[in-house]
């Protein structure tokens, strides 16, 4: 996985699925995501759909109008958010989602949370998964 940074948007999985969202006009891709993150509990979550939630993650958070740090890397994602923040209601059972992909994002069953506990870099990719959790929380 090519990683610039820790945030959610520094990854090429989440650029990727960033520029799939300017595709899609409403929260189809941000829920299968988070079922995605979210199936086949007891198996090890794979790097990519980890990375893909966090940044579907995000968006929720910021259509909720409690987005974190605009840049270039989410440049792709704030422009989506604002063309629909106006109108765009979070459901109750998505923010839902989020908390639990959130958990089994920084479980042990995570590919993700592994490839960060091996780089030094590590307490500061889960301050800012622990962040983006207090963002999304109601």
């Amino acid at each position: 996985m090519a990683t610039w940074a820790v945030d959610a948007f520094g990854n090429d999985y989440a650029q990727d699925w960033a520029e799939d969202l300017g595709q899609i006009s409403n929260l189809e891709a941000v829920e299968n995501t988070l079922d995605t993150a979210l199936d086949n509990a007891g198996e090890t979550l794979d790097a990519p759909f980890a990375a893909e939630a966090l940044v579907a993650i995000e968006v929720l958070a910021r259509l909720q109008g409690k987005g974190g740090e605009r840049s270039e890397d989410s440049a792709a994602v704030d422009e989506w958010v604002d063309a629909r923040k106006a109108k765009a209601r979070v459901r109750t059972d998505l923010a839902e989602k989020a908390g639990r992909a959130i958990e089994r994002i920084l479980s042990e069953q995570s590919e993700l949370r592994e490839l960060w506990a091996d780089s030094e870099h590590y307490a500061d990719w889960r301050a800012a998964v622990e962040e983006l959790r207090g963002r999304i929380a109601p």
